[in-house]
This record gives structure tokens, C-alpha cells and sequence, in this order.
């Protein structure tokens, strides 16, 4: 039986994945450590998190997020992290501008690839950077 709460994908299943699936994936990883953040600093309180997670969450919070990590990024995952941002997406929500939607579309898939990899600390290192000096940490 498969754990997909600790998959680890060999190299050639990883390449066999879309960007668009990596970022399928990392959209979930990155709403779940979003959740969790906000849980843990005390904002788990009903409209009150729904809105704080959909304003973290949204394209052009995650781009500005984004710009925090991108000096930090090994070859590898700069590697993924243009693979993502340049995927043929074919709608772009009205909240957020085209540069704004693939820089998060590249976030996601980067954050797909490295749950695949089974790299949690990286993630939530780079996920730790991306919230520093957030407005909601207590």
C-alpha cells in the first residue's frame, strides 16, 4: 500500500509529472502549511481564518511571498521553479496579473516537487522564510 502522506517519487516518475500537476500539488502543500500557520499564531477563529488563509493564499500574496525566496533557491529548485513558470495556463484569475499568477503557479509547482521529493524540512524552511514579519504572527 502506497503512503501518500510520505511519497517519495524516483527521478523518472518526478520528470513524468506536468508542471501543471507539480503545481495541482503544491497548491494543496501550500494552503495546508497556510492552514497550519495560522492555526498555530492564533487565528483559528471561523470567518476570521477563512478570510486570513484566502488572503494568503491568493495569487498576488503568494508572488510578493515568492520574491523572499527566490535568492535562496539551490540550482535544482530554481531549475523547477522556472519549469513552473513558464506552463501554458490558460485562464488567469481576475484578482491577479499574468506576472503575478505564474510567479505563483512556479511557487506551487516548486512546492509539489519538493513533497514528491519528500524534502518537508526544505519546504517548511522556505515556507518559514515567506512568512517572516508577517502581519499575523503573534
Amino acid at each position: 500500500m502506497d503512503d501518500y502522506f510520505d511519497l517519495h517519487l524516483a527521478d523518472d516518475q518526478l520528470r513524468a509529472i506536468s508542471s501543471i500537476g507539480l503545481a495541482h500539488l503544491g497548491d494543496a502543500v501550500y494552503e495546508l502549511l497556510v492552514r497550519a500557520y495560522l492555526c498555530a499564531h492564533g487565528r483559528a477563529t471561523g470567518r476570521g481564518l477563512h478570510r486570513a488563509a484566502v488572503a494568503l493564499v491568493c495569487a498576488p500574496a503568494q508572488a510578493a511571498r515568492t520574491d523572499r525566496i527566490i535568492p535562496m533557491l539551490t540550482e535544482e529548485e530554481t531549475a523547477v521553479f522556472k519549469r513552473g513558470r513558464n506552463a501554458h495556463v490558460n485562464t488567469i484569475p481576475h484578482n491577479a496579473s499574468r506576472s503575478d499568477y505564474l510567479k505563483a503557479t512556479a511557487l506551487e509547482c516548486l512546492f509539489g516537487y519538493l513533497y514528491l521529493r519528500g524534502r518537508r524540512d526544505r519546504l517548511n524552511e522556505l515556507f518559514a522564510l515567506m512568512m517572516e514579519e508577517d502581519e499575523y504572527a503573534t
